[in-house]
């Protein structure tokens, strides 16, 4: 699939707390259900290494990004009674990075502005 060149990934990694990966997990499909809908979601999918889960996700441009952002807030906020959110990084273009600094400055991300790359 070709992307468009303001595509923007977000990257989050979630600890669940003890004995709580399966309240955690059994979240994910709202989380999915929600995505589902957003119309510049470009990919969305859950990974499991242990108590860590990993959120891979994409979207066209930091305006789909708050979109996201907007549309899961308060799941997001109910899954952190399960889960803390250990590292996030936000990965794209600068100009769209730009856009989304203040709105992920409590969460205290790690951006990383897109250089070069291929697509196919």
């Amino acid at each position: 699939m070709h992307y468009p060149p303001n595509v923007v990934s977000i990257h989050p990694y979630f600890k669940a707390h003890p004995g709580q990966l399966d309240a955690f997990k059994a979240m994910l499909p709202a989380f999915v259900k929600a995505t589902a809908a957003e119309p510049t979601n470009l990919f969305y999918e859950f990974t499991i290494n242990g108590d860590e889960v990993f959120c891979r996700e994409a979207y066209v441009g930091g305006a789909g990004v708050l979109a996201h952002l907007a549309n899961v807030g308060a799941l997001l906020g109910e899954a952190l009674k399960f889960a803390d959110l250990t590292r996030l990084e936000l990965h794209g273009p600068a100009v769209e990075l730009d856009r989304l600094r203040s709105a992920f400055a409590a969460m205290k991300p790690t951006w990383f502005v897109l250089e070069c790359g291929v697509q196919r």
